[in-house]
């Protein structure tokens, strides 16, 4: 079994900054790719931000040049530097990862997994 925690939401005024962070923990034998997603009122689920193992991140239109995903493969760790927020960044962000971990009968495969959701307010 593989846990999401996430940290670091928060009220911030326009153009303040907030880092969140998203910890793995349990049985993990690699993270492929882990992302950030966030949902604001009445809208959809939207990829913000996204990094794949070895790879180059990834951006929503909407966040690059002011966002910053990274991650610490040792902490098994991924984090999300918001700078210049706007309060049309308010919203729900959701941690993801794929993760490679053990099944039930002793094999192991990717599976996808969801951090608990940190509410990111941008208002003044």
């Amino acid at each position: 079994q593989v846990q999401l925690v996430e940290s670091g939401g928060g009220l911030v005024q326009p153009g303040g900054s907030l880092r969140l962070s998203c910890a793995a923990s349990g049985s993990i034998f690699g993270i492929k790719a882990m992302g950030w997603y966030r949902q604001g009122p009445g809208k959809q689920r939207e990829l913000v931000a996204g990094i794949r193992s070895g790879g180059s991140p990834n951006y929503a239109d909407s966040v690059k040049g002011r966002f910053t995903i990274s991650r610490d493969n040792a902490k098994n760790t991924v984090y999300l530097q918001m700078n210049s927020l706007k309060p049309e960044d308010t919203a729900i962000y959701y941690c993801n990862m794929l993760v490679l971990t053990e099944y039930v009968g002793g094999g192991i495969d990717d599976y996808d997994y969801w951090g608990q959701g940190t509410q990111v307010t941008v208002s003044s």
